[in-house]
């Protein structure tokens, strides 16, 4: 839970005290290789924040393929922010691509936090716009490079993510198929 408050203190000010009430309002969760904490359909009412491991959100598209849209490594945050926001189904899937341990915090008892501390509002405000930022970003480098640039770019950036997570994730991500993934980790491109 230390990684969280670490996390915090990047961004606020936060005594010992009020580290000790932010960590009471969340929940310590282990989730499996594979396992789903999120399905299409269902309501999303819980934020999670990576200690160990590794999940994702991805879409199963018309075609029946998954379609990768978010990844979440250590100190990362993962929701359907849509959902979470109108209480409206979700359109996706939040699954643990590595044994995961996380902090799960719920709709409710993010209200009561950030009312007991109302500078966490701050927090998540900025952290918010930090994910939106780089939602965007990826939107750019889908529209303006090649998916080989996509694959360099990506791979100089996070070296040692690439190396962790299953290929046709990452090429799911990046918009292109695992074959040709295969061909670019060849040379073949």
């Amino acid at each position: 839970m230390d990684q969280l408050i670490t996390h915090i203190r990047k961004f606020i000010v936060l005594d010992d005290a009020e580290a000790a009430i932010v960590i009471s309002f969340f929940k310590n969760e282990n989730f499996k290789k594979k396992s789903l904490l999120l399905h299409e359909g269902s309501l999303c009412s819980t934020q999670y924040f990576v200690l160990k491991g590794c999940l994702r959100l991805y879409i199963i598209n018309e075609k029946g393929n998954e379609q990768t849209l978010q990844f979440a490594i250590e100190n990362w945050w993962i929701t359907d922010y849509m959902s979470l926001q109108t209480q409206r189904p979700t359109h996706f899937y939040i699954q643990a691509v590595e044994n995961s341990e996380v902090l799960a915090i719920d709709t409710d008892h993010l209200e009561k936090l950030l009312v007991r501390l109302p500078k966490m509002e701050r927090y998540f405000r900025l952290i918010l716009q930090k994910s939106f930022a780089a939602y965007q970003m990826r939107i750019k480098y889908l529209y303006t490079q090649s998916a080989e640039e996509r694959y360099h770019f990506f791979n100089n950036l996070q070296p040692e993510f690439v190396q962790r997570i299953p290929q046709y994730m990452l090429a799911s991500y990046l918009d292109f198929s695992a074959e040709f993934m295969s061909k670019i980790r060849a040379g073949k491109v």
